[in-house]
């Protein structure tokens, strides 16, 4: 997951929702990825607030804050994104898909606030409510139905946000073998293929470079590097003892 810091930069703005049910769905989306600001622009009817279906989601519907149009639901935001199926519209913003768009949306909640806005089920976003957008971001469906349930399209959002965050995340944590331990385990390999007579057998013109290559081809997390350096040294200093019986210790 991203930092509680973060994921409190976001601002879900929902723009004309007809359907109070809608806004439900996805105060609950809301609360199932751990995002917490609704933001309502005229919407159809002041009963949100009660729909059945934000399951554990009221807390979010009772703060929701409601505006009269687009420009004062994002005006404290230093990046704002319009989502739209797009279909057979002529859009004058760039447009990304939504694996694409994650990240950069990401990327701006370390430092600043931004808004991800879905128009109403009937008509989405207007041209004038896009131009609020700094670029547009729809998710990729079947040519035979592209439009998403409001509900549903903004699960799918916050999920790519939450999902793409907890990717990279990973990747920090398993940070990669520096190129002084790949060195150590290239040169620890060849001296155990040497040790082995497996060059004698099979010789290798240029060896040390193909090795070389070979070991940063794995791709090795710092941690993995360790593990494989040592089974080496041990491999080598398991040949010497049987070479010159008698001698004791590691190098």
């Amino acid at each position: 997951m991203p930092l509680p810091a973060e994921l409190d930069r976001l601002r879900v703005v929902l723009v004309s929702t007809r359907n109070p049910l809608n806004i439900g769905a996805a105060a609950r989306a809301m609360s199932n990825f751990g995002f917490t600001h609704l933001r309502v622009v005229n919407p159809y009817g002041p009963a949100f607030r009660d729909a059945v279906s934000a399951v554990g989601a009221a807390d979010i519907l009772a703060t929701a804050e409601q505006y009269k149009n687009v420009a004062d639901a994002v005006a404290d935001c230093t990046l704002v994104v319009a989502t739209s199926a797009v279909g057979h519209r002529k859009v004058e913003h760039p447009l990304e898909r939504l694996e694409q768009g994650a990240p950069r949306i990401r990327k701006h909640l370390r430092s600043g606030r931004a808004a991800l806005l879905f128009g109403s089920e009937k008509i989405g976003l207007t041209a004038n409510q896009m131009s609020h957008a700094h670029f547009l971001m729809r998710i990729p469906t079947g040519e035979r139905n592209i439009s998403m349930n409001l509900g549903q399209a903004v699960a799918v959002c916050l999920y790519e946000l939450v999902r793409d965050a907890k990717a990279a995340k990973t990747q920090e944590r398993s940070a990669q073998a520096s190129a002084e331990e790949l060195e150590r385990i290239t040169l620890k390999l060849l001296e155990a293929m040497r040790g082995s007579d497996y060059l004698a057998r099979r010789p290798i013109a240029d060896v040390e470079e193909r090795m070389r290559r070979l070991v940063r081809r794995l791709k090795l997390p710092a941690r993995d590097a360790i593990v494989w350096h040592g089974i080496l040294r041990q491999i080598v200093w398991k040949q010497r003892k049987t070479e010159k019986p008698g001698r004791s210790g590691q190098d």
